[in-house]
């Protein structure tokens, strides 16, 4: 493809509501252009590589015979009734009306329209089990959309479903879609790992499910890794322990005036002891639909609540911190919020970090005032001992001795296991074969394809621009000519018409432009291999300058070499 010919325009500076590499080089490099909040054309190099993506995508998935379907992306509200997921998810779902009044909404997933389809064909479980996959838009009305692709409102996404007559059936496509996964994101030259998550609102339960990250300093997921053990997780999910701590030994319980200091760091610092050896209460509301219920948590004083954790351990549909009225109702101070005080039904929750044997620092339920010597055995009437801490830095993976590193990942794929939630409250059944009703078990594995573009960019770029992974670069081959004459114009074309004959996709820039002007677009836009055609150079030795995009190095190459140095690095980065 010529340059002169193209539409395509690179901008000088970062766009002003930019907040990442990413999402800047997205429009910096001509890739994308915004059209409202959270919302993106996508233009021809950027289409190129949505379909690379896709390509591949597909060819991976046609491996395990799962099959290609294209589902409406409006979907008629009837169905998210059936699950009780229209009033639900009212947050993210744009929900409209047509002239009849009937209720839709732009699809945010698609688990219900899938299970209809389902239902109207398959009968039996002869027909299973049934693995069905779509390449489609979504739209999810995010509150605050951010970080370009990475969280916006509409987006390509590719979601594949899976039906099944038992466990052991669900349990092989899982695996073969985890394998499916793994090579796609190969493929791609991306480096990711797979990370144990949590299935949130759609699987539900303890069922199984996995993460893939891509790797990158500003990814907005912390997964904890630790590559001794082998061990990944998101830090929502993440089951670690604190490596050994040197805690109080028993002792009375005593009033300690604490001045004005609230805060754990403030207490500690005044009584010259490590934050560990001080307990963090926190109270929290749990909202079950109309009720309500309320939570002492006690943590070690330098650990942070895991409130995904808290969540799924109350099964409460939504938590938050409590409001002064519940402070005040329980007579607790904040900043000085103490496990003493009476709480009535309330229930406590303490920590597995905490030793329950030892002393720590606690509020006292009074203004300016701690108590030292609080032992949880001791001193505490009813509680229950749980996971709830957030994984942090230096903790261990449980049962070792291996630490952890807390480190960035940006979500692409995400596989669960969902059992038969959907199918059960959808009235989907087949018959077995003693021909009893049963309902088939679901998996659900999903695929940003638009936000796996991003990641691309943020895992491979450098101040100059973009470093694209081979196999989803727009073009192999960025092109450069830097001459004037007709006879040198004559041969660079011919250049390109041989390097196009033989495969290989190149953006050949034409443009009567000066040498920095082309050289910096294509550092910027970051094509795999830049070639330079210096008229000069051409003329004097017969050579052309080839750079590696990524390593940033550059050789000079004999013309007759050219092509078969192209291919070899080729070969090499599509490993």
């Amino acid at each position: 493809m010529k340059l002169s010919q193209v539409f395509w325009q690179t901008i000088k500076e970062d766009p002003s509501d930019a907040e990442i590499s990413s999402h800047k080089l997205l429009i910096r490099a001509g890739l994308i252009s915004k059209s409202a909040a959270g919302i993106y054309n996508y233009l021809p190099f950027a289409t190129k590589v949505i379909r690379k993506i896709e390509g591949i995508i597909r060819e991976e998935l046609e491996n395990i015979q799962s099959q290609e379907i294209v589902m409406s992306v409006m979907t008629p509200g009837d169905l998210w009734k059936e699950t009780g997921r229209w009033d639900k998810m009212t947050g993210e779902m744009l929900k409209v009306q047509d002239k009849s009044g009937r209720d839709l909404c732009f699809s945010p997933t698609n688990e219900e329209a899938v299970v209809d389809i389902f239902r109207k064909f398959v009968t039996s479980y002869k027909a299973l089990p049934v693995s069905l996959f779509q390449i489609n838009t979504k739209f999810r009305d995010e509150i605050r959309p951010r970080f370009g692709l990475m969280r916006g409102r509409e987006f390509s996404m590719k979601d594949a479903y899976s039906f099944h007559a038992n466990m052991q059936c669900l349990d092989e496509t899982y695996l073969k879609f985890y394998q499916a996964y793994s090579n796609i994101f190969q493929r791609m030259g991306l480096e990711f790992i797979i990370v144990e998550a949590d299935g949130g609102a759609i699987a539900g339960g303890d069922k199984k499910t996995h993460e893939f990250q891509v790797l990158a300093k500003t990814g907005e997921d912390r997964v904890v890794l630790s590559r001794e053990a082998g061990y990944a997780a998101n830090i929502e999910k993440a089951t670690t322990e604190r490596a050994k701590l040197n805690f109080a030994p028993v002792s009375d319980l005593k009033s300690v005036a604490t001045p004005n200091k609230k805060t754990i760091e403030e207490v500690c610092t005044f009584l010259n002891i490590p934050q560990y050896q001080s307990i963090k209460c926190l109270v929290y509301t749990a909202i079950y639909g109309l009720k309500e219920a309320n939570y002492l948590i006690m943590l070690l004083g330098d650990d942070e609540l895991n409130e995904l954790k808290l969540k799924n351990l109350l099964n409460a549909d939504h938590i938050r911190p409590a409001t002064s009225d519940v402070l005040h109702k329980f007579g607790l101070v904040a900043g000085f919020i103490g496990p003493i005080s009476e709480l009535g039904t309330t229930r406590v929750l303490v920590d597995q970090a905490i030793s329950i044997d030892n002393s720590f620092i606690v509020g006292a339920n009074k203004a300016d005032e701690h108590l030292s010597g609080f032992c949880v055995k001791r001193d505490l009437k009813k509680y229950e001992t749980v996971d709830l801490r957030l994984s942090k830095k230096d903790d261990v993976v449980k049962g070792t001795k291996a630490k952890v590193e807390i480190v960035g990942g940006i979500e692409v794929g995400h596989i669960f296991q969902l059992g038969d939630n959907y199918t059960k409250s959808m009235k989907a059944t087949v018959l077995d074969q003693n021909g009893k009703a049963q309902f088939p078990l679901m998996g659900c594995y999903g695929i940003g394809v638009t936000r796996t573009m991003q990641a691309a960019i943020e895992q491979n770029h450098d101040e100059f621009g973009i470093k694209w992974p081979m196999a989803i670069a727009p073009f192999h081959v960025h092109l450069v000519e830097i001459g004037k004459s007709e006879e040198f114009k004559v041969q660079a074309n011919k250049i390109y018409s041989e390097l196009k004959s033989h495969g290989i996709e190149v953006l050949f820039d034409d443009r009567n432009q000066g040498p920095g002007f082309k050289l910096k677009d294509a550092e910027l836009l970051g094509l795999p291999i830049i070639v330079t055609l210096g008229e000069r150079d051409m003329q004097a030795t017969g050579e052309v300058d080839l750079k590696i995009r990524k390593t940033m190095q550059s050789q000079k190459i004999k013309l007759n070499d050219l092509l078969p140095r192209i291919k070899q690095i080729m070969s090499e980065q599509l490993k």
